[in-house]
């Protein structure tokens, strides 16, 4: 089943055991976020099937869960790779300058002086502040230094200047040369 709107707050990475359980590496700012929901969407790709929750604990840096319909390891072993999700309508709004991870990727970056990065990619933590991490869209062959490298920006007041999701931008102050 193919759903719009759906938030992206995790990946299942590998079975655990022999009884249908998954190991799932949430995107969460809590990693428990994923437990205030009873159904997850489970797919890739914006085909997505709705699974019922039967338990889900955490283990270390991971969460474990049963879900409904997935009872041996092979199956386990099928879902590997496919994200978790849950519809933007059951998400509460994020406060004032703050953002949703899966809304900030796809967003063109450029800064102060008007240089483009490139678009966000990923964004991940760090302990310290997030990360985004920002790719070319254009190699040019006639540019001086390879551009084809990726940027990490720390997602951060300091840098982080202005993020309009409307017309998908973010404007940054950040050296084009760092």
């Amino acid at each position: 089943m193919a759903v719009n709107n759906m938030v992206v707050m995790g990946r299942i990475v590998a079975p655990y055991g022999v009884y249908g359980w998954l190991k799932v590496v949430p995107d969460t700012e809590a990693i428990d976020g994923l437990f205030d929901y009873d159904t997850w969407w489970v797919g890739k790709d914006g085909n997505w099937r709705e699974m019922v929750v039967e338990t889900a604990k955490i283990h270390n840096d991971v969460i474990v869960v049963k879900l409904e319909g997935i009872d041996d390891r092979d199956a386990a072993f099928a879902c590997k790779g496919k994200q978790i999700a849950v519809p933007r309508d059951q998400l509460p709004e994020p406060d004032e300058n703050e953002y949703y991870w899966s809304d900030l990727i796809g967003l063109r970056v450029t800064n102060k002086q008007g240089v483009e990065f490139g678009v966000i990619t990923e964004v991940f933590e760090t302990g310290a502040n997030d990360v985004l991490v920002v790719k070319p869209q254009v190699v040019s062959a006639d540019t001086e230094k390879d551009k084809s490298q990726e940027r990490l920006l720390p997602f951060i007041a300091d840098v982080v200047l202005d993020v309009d999701l409307e017309a998908k931008s973010m404007l940054v102050d950040w050296d084009e040369d760092f």
